[in-house]
């Protein structure tokens, strides 16, 4: 007897009720009801290979209703990936296993993002789908073909972050792009209609896509829709018509479908709905084979594409590209730091750094910058970085319009999707915006560099609604983040190499808007803001304090300083550009570069929040204890206390 598709379906609706059950949490309303649906794009439209989950012109499959985990662990298993075993399907959601609660692309093979927090997997796609184009346009269709497809549900289209990503894929025309709507109208609450009453087909369509409404469990509608949406000319939303815990016998179709394990009763009730008389965990031979064959349906196009790239000329930049090399990087940096030095000038950071990002983009051709509508104010437009529209895919520059976190998702998505090096800009108090896709970048180790401009008080009379006091703070919080704060042109360099180095995961660079004084006056080879800090200007007369300042405190430090021998107390000033770098060396060199027990003072022009650990908690601080005002930046240094006069009454008051 042949196998029919509603026993492959029905294979994914066992595993996944499974799992929750026996895991006594999770999420089988999604799997259920999205099974039809998965089962034939996996079969017959995914361009994948199971025997190879990196192959670099697969198509992207991303679960952005990550709850529903058990549906593409499910899936990955069926077709035979490794990555996920019969033993991983029964250990969901414990310790130590690779199928988490939501889909972990840095634990499971065959996960292309990391999804939960809902709508981030709808952004991220849109990154991957301008990554597709990019690179398309870059090596031809030879090396890069392939599609983006998307499983969301109402609850990932609610969430603000969906409009961002919504209107940016269709101005972008990005008809690559396929969002799998699961219409079921539930959520957590119940019936959609408690909160939400949008039309979504007519929503996709006024910002530029084609839509389509279909029956999620008709498999004719939903080949027809399928072969539809690779047919179309801008990206396509076909929302699928499904019901949530798809056939349990009382919950079906309700909010209690969403979550938790079901119960005894109702899963047995589900196995005689829909005919599944087989033991749990349990699949039959027949349909197992099934799977595999269908499954691995696309691997000669693996084979085929495989054989393209080693007889193609353009192999080399393409492997180079999807490796993130950065070639003669340290090199390009060195120089321009001697440029700087040789030119003395005074500028602002944000600047300086577009000034070395100048000769970042024009070494680095994988570089793709942007920022949220202030290019100019960000300084990350280049001369080598085109716009990157529609008409021009190979540009490498993306406007992404006022839509800070849509665009920090789409950002982590290049970098995943790999061949990208992306970067944007907006200002640091609207971080924000984009802290859910920030820190979704630093789980997954996203190597994302995010330009985060006027930086303090010193960008002056906005005011303190634009004045971040704790954001530097709160994104060295975060784990996996290094946050750079570069005193002049010759750290905003060193800084920009390390952060394109850091691979492991994203980088902020915060940068001023106000001019401020070079303190790296001579040349040197080595990058020394790579250990995170280091004693920039050692005490001339008897040392008995240390100044630790990071960006544009840096100026005023050196200033305290100077009026500090004077009066005869001598002062070390470190620079500490990087708090993670600083922590990652070993206790000798902070200890050295710290001056031992010497009395310390910390200068930034933020919250004392974090800077305990090197100063200690009797250290002396000079920043930041509430919100700023609208002034002048001079006047708000004055005001705010934070000058070389405090700092030098700050440590005589450590030293008296």
């Amino acid at each position: 007897m042949s196998v029919e598709h509603k026993d492959m379906a029905n294979a994914i609706r066992a595993l996944s009720m499974d799992a929750v059950e026996q895991a006594k949490s999770g999420h089988v309303g999604l799997p259920l009801g999205m099974a039809d649906v998965a089962t034939i794009l996996w079969t017959h439209y995914l361009k994948h290979d199971p025997a190879d989950p990196h192959w670099a012109d697969r198509d992207r499959f991303v679960l952005s209703a990550g709850h529903g985990s058990m549906l593409i662990y499910s899936l990955l298993h069926l077709c035979g990936y490794e990555s996920v075993s019969r033993e991983e399907i029964r250990n969901f959601r414990q310790n130590g296993s690779k199928t988490p609660g939501h889909p972990e692309n840095f634990v499971t093979d065959g996960v292309e993002t990391t999804t939960g927090p809902l709508g981030q997997g709808l952004a991220t796609s849109v990154g991957m789908a301008i990554a597709e184009r990019h690179l398309n346009a870059r090596f031809g269709d030879e090396l890069v073909d392939h599609r983006t497809w998307v499983i969301a549900g109402d609850g990932c289209l609610m969430e603000g972050i969906s409009q961002e990503a919504i209107t940016l894929a269709g101005h972008m025309n990005l008809s690559k792009l396929t969002v799998l709507f699961d219409d079921n109208a539930v959520t957590i609450d119940g019936s959609t209609e408690l909160a939400d009453s949008t039309d979504q087909c007519k929503r996709f369509e006024a910002s530029g896509w084609a839509t389509k409404r279909i029956d999620g469990h008709n498999t004719k509608e939903i080949y027809e829709a399928l072969d539809w949406a690779r047919k179309q000319d801008k990206p396509t939303m076909i929302a699928c018509k499904t019901i949530i815990g798809y056939g349990a016998p009382n919950i079906a179709g309700t909010g209690k479908a969403h979550g938790g394990p079901y119960g005894e009763e109702e899963i047995a009730g589900i196995r005689k709905n829909i005919g599944w008389v087989h033991p749990p965990f349990e699949v039959p031979e027949d349909i197992e084979h099934a799977w595999a064959r269908e499954g691995a349906h696309a691997a000669h196009l693996h084979a085929e594409w495989k054989q393209r790239l080693e007889g193609s000329s353009d192999r080399k930049a393409f492997e180079a590209a999807i490796a993130g090399e950065l070639g003669d990087v340290e090199a390009v940096v060195r120089a321009h730091k001697k440029s700087v030095v040789e030119g003395g000038k005074d500028d602002a950071t944000r600047k300086w750094s577009g000034a070395v990002l100048e000769k970042l983009t024009e070494s680095i051709p994988e570089m793709i910058g942007g920022s949220a509508d202030l290019s100019g104010s960000n300084n990350t437009k280049t001369s080598s970085t085109d716009p990157l529209t529609p008409s021009n895919w190979g540009g490498r520059y993306v406007h992404y319009g006022v839509r800070e976190h849509g665009m920090a998702a789409a950002m982590n998505g290049m970098a995943l999707h790999k061949g990208i090096i992306p970067y944007s800009g907006t200002f640091l108090v609207f971080s924000d915006y984009s802290r859910g896709a920030i820190r979704l970048g630093a789980l997954m180790g996203a190597n994302v560099v995010h330009v985060m401009t006027h930086d303090s008080i010193g960008l002056g009379e906005d005011g303190p609604t634009h004045q971040p006091v704790e954001h530097v703070a709160s994104l060295r919080a975060m784990p996996n983040m290094m946050v750079f704060r570069p005193a002049d042109g010759v750290e905003t360099a060193e800084c920009w190499e390390l952060a394109l180095k850091h691979k492991a995961g994203p980088s902020t660079i915060a940068l001023t808007r106000q001019k401020v004084a070079s303190v790296r006056t001579e040349h040197v080879e080595e990058n020394l803001s790579a250990r995170g800090g280091y004693v920039l200007s050692p005490a001339k007369a008897e040392e008995k304090i240390v100044l630790v300042a990071t960006g544009s405190e840096v100026e005023i430090a050196v200033a305290a300083q100077a009026a500090l021998e004077e009066k005869g107390i001598g002062a070390r000033v470190v620079s500490m550009p990087c708090m993670e770098l600083f922590e990652a060396q070993d206790a000798a060199y902070q200890s050295r570069t710290l001056g031992g027990d010497l009395p310390k003072i910390a200068v930034e022009a933020g919250v004392r929040f974090g800077w305990d650990r090197w100063i200690g908690a009797q250290g002396g601080f000079v920043g930041m204890d509430g919100f700023g005002a609208s002034a002048p930046y001079q006047d708000l240094y004055k005001r705010f206390g934070i000058t070389a006069e405090a700092v030098v009454e700050a440590a005589e008051a450590q030293t008296r």
